[in-house]
């Protein structure tokens, strides 16, 4: 069977739950094509070197330095939109020259094909929009709605019974009739839980931050945590989220900055930290899940940070879902 595998590029969420499922069709034997665009692309190219991969509507999505993205996203939409339209297209043209069997697209509109079957992955089958906008969250449900009766099928990374890790976002009133509930995704699938896991080395890092998401913002929480640390007795690793950046890691201090390290180093840091910092993304607070890192913050054998993005509403509402008193 021949894949392609696309996910949005906003932040790397997408992407990085993309990379269970690559490895899946890998190891059935399937031909996997990669497809995106930006960092997203580059993680899984960075996972991934050997497979190829076909370059898609670019995406570039920007925030404001402030605590409000409304405008911000309002701004998005039609490059969104647009972006969507491009996608569509080039689907098509592809379409005439290659065969693909399954098209799986992560949170891009315009990947569909009434000539494949084409699977679309989302954990927000329930859209929260800023308080200000709530009135719309309803309309904003229908269209996204509207945009899966594309797809043959709608895969949604939860459990379908609880405990479900993005609550009423994966599980509301309505839901599309295609929708299939597949469990969580994590690239740490195939890692030893923290139970079982091996420590990071003799100077392990005893604070871990873990960035992503656009910019500014993930610039300004890297330069809020070098504040809030730097100086400081505990040894810290910041991973900055920026897989097409040169693999250097820079040292100031107490503190480590590195653009992206593998599975295999994050998953031991992580386990071996007493301090986890990040976004509180939904593809993030998978990977806590299978390394058990939820647990240990609920038993009180770690501190999780976990930051929602000023003005992003879906994060705001998971924060508050999985924080530990």
């Amino acid at each position: 069977m021949r894949v392609l595998i696309a996910p949005l590029n906003w932040g790397l969420g997408h992407a990085a739950r993309c990379i269970p499922l690559i490895t899946r069709h890998l190891r059935a034997g399937d031909d996997v094509v990669l497809g995106g665009d930006g960092e997203s692309l580059a993680l899984l190219k960075k996972h991934f070197p050997n497979l190829p991969y076909c370059r898609l509507a670019p995406l570039d999505i920007k925030y404001s330095k402030g605590r409000s993205q409304i405008w911000a996203i309002m701004r998005a939409m039609p490059e969104l939109l647009f972006s969507s339209i491009a996608d569509y297209k080039t689907l098509k043209r592809l379409l005439k020259t290659e065969h693909f069997d399954l098209i799986i697209s992560d949170n891009r509109f315009g990947l569909y094909s009434s000539k494949v079957k084409c699977v679309y992955i989302t954990h927000q089958l329930h859209i929260r929009l800023p308080h200000s906008l709530s009135f719309l969250e309803p309309l904003a449900e229908r269209l996204h709605a509207r945009i899966i009766k594309h797809y043959s099928e709608c895969w949604v990374p939860d459990n379908a019974d609880k405990p479900w890790l993005a609550g009423e976002l994966s599980h509301p009133a309505n839901k599309p009739l295609n929708t299939t509930y597949i469990g969580p995704l994590s690239r740490f699938s195939d890692s030893p839980s923290c139970k079982e896991n091996g420590q990071w080395s003799t100077n392990r890092p005893e604070v871990v931050a873990v960035l992503s998401g656009p910019e500014p913002q993930r610039t300004l929480l890297e330069e809020k945590i070098m504040n809030e640390w730097h100086g400081r007795q505990e040894q810290v690793l910041i991973v900055r989220g920026l897989p097409g950046r040169p693999n250097m890691r820079v040292r100031r201090d107490n503190i480590i900055l590195v653009p992206y390290i593998s599975d295999k180093e994050l998953s031991e840091a992580l386990c071996s930290a007493s301090v986890v910092i990040s976004r509180s993304g939904y593809s993030s607070i998978m990977d806590y899940a299978v390394l058990g890192l939820l647990d240990k913050a609920k038993r009180g054998a770690l501190c999780l940070t976990l930051l929602p993005t000023p003005g992003q509403p879906e994060q705001e509402y998971l924060s508050m879902l999985h924080s530990t008193p």
